[in-house]
């Protein structure tokens, strides 16, 4: 296994496949990226992610059941594995702690 040092994009991604659960498949990772982010994630960019994402043993992925609508071709869904889970839980803490300690931002309210 590779570093599991996440990238902010490698974050996302991640997040957005546990968010999938199991409808967790690229085309349908751009979107929802595309929904919570309003950038465009463009689906060779995304693909380079899940790939990386594998090497590092954070994600896998697996081949669902053929379909008539995908012309007998199966998706590949992807799912978050226990140290995917425990990178995001690390990553959640280390960004928290960091907000704890700016001082005030004067954002009036806003957070």
């Amino acid at each position: 296994m590779k570093g599991t040092n996440l990238g902010e994009f490698e974050e996302l991604v991640l997040l957005t496949i546990a968010a999938l659960a199991s409808e967790a498949y690229s085309v349908a990772i751009c979107d929802e990226l595309e929904k919570h982010t309003g950038r465009a994630a463009k689906l060779g960019v995304v693909h380079a992610v899940l790939n990386r994402l594998e090497e590092k043993g954070l994600a896998k992925s697996f081949l669902g059941e053929a379909t008539n609508a995908r012309g007998g071709k199966r998706k590949r869904y992807y799912e978050v594995t226990q140290a995917g889970k425990m990178a995001l839980v690390n990553a959640r803490e280390v960004r928290e702690g960091l907000w704890r300690i700016i001082p005030d931002l004067n954002l009036g309210g806003a957070v």
